[in-house]
């Protein structure tokens, strides 16, 4: 799937929005949008699966204003693609390799043109090589929520041999935080809230309590967490003891050293990637994918393939 440096075109088509919105009616289909340009340390990549985000919507509605790229801007931040071109400073990688990776090292300060494209380019330290027992499109739905998954165990100082809950276990990061937290973290328990239909996903996820939140509260279990990971409010929470302050609020910061790190536990399959089952969506249909992304009803992740 290599390309030579010839054959990369000098425009592609993308989606894209012109003003801030509500991104099924500002985003539109631009079959004329200038390639975009790396930089020394960067690399071009042709995208062949995207997966998209809460974040993508809510920078849509203007959310990152102040430190936002100029219009016309390309939602996405999860890509999994091929590298066609490389900047003179890349060591990490070469044209043909595969890669994945979420391309905005500052989610608050992103590219204008994101995943939703034939092709973006990205950081060398943002990236890592595809493992190579996982699809394009599986890839592409990781390195977000598995970096926010993991970095936010890690603020909040997770160790060996604790428990945790897990508010909004089938969602993207979710799914993730009850694979990596008994994985990678080895936490003695995780327990983990979803609605009635998805109790077994938790279960072979690793979760030691599937929750019901349809039928129970959380807040009245008769045990307690060492953690508790809100997916739903965006924060890691500690509940055992005095905290100050008691919740932790962090911004992703988006590292492929992360990814390469939990290269392992991707190849063993000990950590597996969640798609929802309408994933994946032809590229033609991002505004639907979009509109199905904001009814908070997916499981795992809504991911875009092919991109032509």
């Amino acid at each position: 799937m290599a390309a030579s440096t010839t054959s990369i075109p000098s425009h592609i088509k993308a989606w894209v929005y012109n003003e801030y919105g509500n991104i099924e009616e500002t985003l539109k289909l631009d079959p004329n949008i200038a390639t975009p340009q790396i930089k020394d340390d960067q690399v071009l990549i042709k995208v062949v699966a995207a997966a998209l985000n809460p974040v993508d919507y809510k920078r849509a509605l203007g959310l990152f204003k102040d430190t936002d790229s100029p219009f016309p801007t390309a939602p996405g931040y999860d890509v999994a693609g091929v590298v066609v071109k490389v900047g003179s400073k890349v060591k990490k990688f070469k044209v043909g390799d595969e890669v994945y990776g979420d391309i905005n090292e500052n989610a608050g300060n992103p590219k204008a043109i994101g995943t939703l494209a034939e092709y973006t380019s990205a950081e060398e330290k943002v990236l890592a090589h595809k493992p190579s027992n996982l699809s394009f499109i599986e890839a592409s739905s990781l390195p977000l929520a598995i970096i926010t998954a993991y970095q936010g165990i890690e603020r909040a100082q997770f160790s060996s041999g604790k428990s945790i809950l897990v508010l909004g276990g089938a969602g993207g990061v979710g799914s993730l935080v009850i694979q990596l937290a008994k994985q990678v973290f080895g936490a003695s328990k995780v327990a983990a809230t979803a609605s009635t239909g998805k109790l077994e996903l938790l279960r072979e996820l690793g979760a030691d309590l599937p929750i019901d939140y349809t039928k129970e509260n959380f807040e009245e279990l008769p045990e307690k967490f060492d953690f508790v990971y809100d997916t739903v409010g965006g924060q890691v929470i500690t509940i055992a003891g005095p905290a100050s302050p008691p919740a932790i609020w962090f911004f992703l910061h988006s590292d492929g050293a992360v990814l390469d790190k939990l290269k392992p536990y991707l190849d063993s399959g000990k950590v597996k990637p969640v798609l929802d089952p309408k994933s994946p969506l032809p590229f033609s249909k991002a505004i639907e994918a979009f509109s199905y992304l904001k009814t908070n009803r997916a499981t795992g992740k809504v991911v875009i393939h092919p991109i032509p």
